[in-house]
């Protein structure tokens, strides 16, 4: 008989060793490491997920990037100034800073890619995020005759780029480190279309060149020679592989066929604590894990309902015994630790006792026409993942004690996101925010209505909106925190999204791996890591 256990080891091994290119590959400067799941793509102005933004800090520089300790530092911007009223910046760009064939990184490339990324026709979901950019919002939305030539970007020279903002931000300077910011090579866009970020045709201006993708298998990089900084790169090639099975994960980390995980089955916590010691790390990290509901489907479109769903959701239980005491439960969207803001919004019941939770749960099922006879049924939609079908499983027998009949679905990560973001139905869904930036306005944009690209629940309150744009237009960081505190209190009492979880990052770490540090962003930029002989 077949032995599949003994064929799929040798299997592994050989892929490895065919990735690599040979057996030690680890001592000729090979970095592996796990990812959240593959990348839908890797054009910036298309992606939205985790898994795509450690790509793309390894292969493209913006004018500001993450250091290891998660701090905004210096990337094609060598250095900038503001202007009195805070609308305007000017960025310096480095004279060294060039793309993988040689061509120079001029202010020119951010004009157009910043245009590109808020040209309609282009179609970015993240296009919002960089609506504080003058004219930005206009011309996203075709409003007035807004053009991309009209958004407040200008290339004063090569090397220096204007910036002007619709008004003061105050976290304008750390957006920038997000993929929304990154440069695109021009030639290569308006040469290959859509086809400019496959290996073949990928032009970088970042620590590393795409060099091979292989869906559900691994991607390869290879350092770029012509980084400005290729002198402090210390590894030759990072070879990413999708880990969305995280004891599979595990396993491979223990037998050494990877540097770094970025989650850890939280199962087996204990058990790996024992084994590896402190090469287990857990930390803070800028993230909220909820819950997404259909407002504008029935029943979710009454609040009575969201709210019976959120109370019975123990999210002590899920926290400690799911997760193995990794994360925090989450009484509100915004996570501990934001910048720009004071006290954070909560759910009312956070103090109220299990048994209390659940006996309002079955009232308001109840009021709003369910209950014996006629029980509340629901699908309950979620990406792969062991740590997620837990957490899924578990809130699935919390509303089972309420008379909730709930059903699954599970898909791979890409295939999840892509489902929601092109306007799937859906009853529930699981969903996970990480801060771009550490500001109460990057969770609570979520829930804007003309937010198209990310208010999957289809949550619309005009009191909500109206204070969201007062906020914008706020200059005072007192007097707008104080009214995105009001907006941020709408959304505890509506709950569009029911926040379950507060995030923490769960690597797995190789002692053979120096440099890494865990910080609140979540950045792990390979350019900064070097593999101990």
């Amino acid at each position: 008989m077949l032995d599949f256990a003994r064929c799929a080891t040798i299997f592994a091994l050989a892929l490895t060793l065919l990735v690599s290119g040979t057996a030690d590959a680890f001592a000729q400067g090979v970095f592996h490491r796990g990812n959240d799941g593959d990348p839908e793509t890797l054009d910036p102005h298309k992606t939205s997920t985790v898994a795509e933004a450690h790509l793309l800090r390894d292969l493209s520089e913006g004018l500001v990037i993450h250091s290891m300790k998660g701090e905004v530092v210096p990337g094609v911007a060598e250095s900038w100034t503001t202007s009195d009223d805070g609308r305007t910046w000017r960025f310096a760009l480095r004279a060294t800073a060039r793309w993988s064939n040689g061509d120079p990184v001029t202010a020119a490339d951010f004009v157009f890619s910043l245009r590109r990324m808020l040209d309609p026709q282009t179609a970015a979901k993240y296009a919002s995020i960089l609506y504080p950019i003058l004219n930005a919002e206009k011309i996203n939305k075709g409003v007035d005759g807004a053009r991309p030539e009209d958004l407040g970007v200008k290339a004063i020279d090569a090397l220096t780029l204007d910036i002007t903002l619709e008004r003061p931000t105050p976290y304008f300077l750390e957006l920038l480190t997000h993929q929304t910011g990154l440069p695109v090579h021009r030639a290569s866009v308006e040469t290959f279309g859509k086809s400019f970020a496959r290996p073949e045709n990928w032009v970088s201006n970042g620590a590393y060149v795409l060099k091979e993708v292989v869906p559900n298998s691994h991607i390869r990089l290879d350092r770029n020679p012509a980084f400005h900084d290729a002198g402090n790169v210390r590894i030759d090639t990072v070879i990413y592989y999708p880990t969305s099975d995280l004891a599979a994960a595990a396993r491979r980390f223990q037998a050494g066929e990877l540097h770094l995980t970025t989650d850890i089955p939280t199962d087996q916590i204990k058990s790996l604590r024992d084994k590896l010691g402190n090469q287990v790390k857990v930390a803070p990290y800028l993230g909220t894990y909820f819950l997404i509901l259909n407002t504008q489907k029935k029943p979710f479109h009454d609040a009575r309902v969201r709210r019976a769903l959120s109370l019975a959701i123990d999210r002590e239980f899920i926290a400690e015994t799911v997760w193995g005491g990794t994360m925090l439960p989450a009484y509100g969207v915004i996570p501990p630790g934001i910048g720009n803001y004071g006290e954070r919004a909560e759910l009312d019941f956070k103090m109220a006792s299990p048994l209390d939770r659940e006996d309002e749960a079955r009232r308001l099922l109840a009021s709003a026409g369910f209950g014996p006879g006629m029980s509340l049924r629901l699908e309950l939609r979620y990406n792969r993942g062991e740590n997620n079908r837990r957490t899924v499983l578990a809130i699935v027998e919390q509303w089972k004690a309420i008379g909730v009949e709930t059903s699954v679905f599970e898909t791979d990560s890409p295939s999840h996101f892509a489902h929601l973001r092109d306007g799937g139905d859906f009853d529930v869904a699981r969903y996970g925010w990480i801060g771009d930036y550490s500001d109460p306005q990057n969770f609570l944009s979520l829930f804007q209505s003309d937010n198209t690209g990310f208010n999957f629940g289809k949550f619309a309150d005009p009191q909500f909106d109206l204070l969201i744009k007062l906020g914008a237009e706020q200059t005072d960081l007192a007097e707008r925190a104080a009214i995105l505190r009001e907006a941020d209190s709408i959304i505890a009492r509506e709950q569009p999204w029911i926040p379950v979880l507060y995030y923490s990052s769960k690597n797995l770490v190789s002692p053979k791996l120096a440099g890494f540090e865990q910080n609140l962003r979540g950045a792990i930029p390979s350019r900064f890591l070097s593999l101990k002989p």
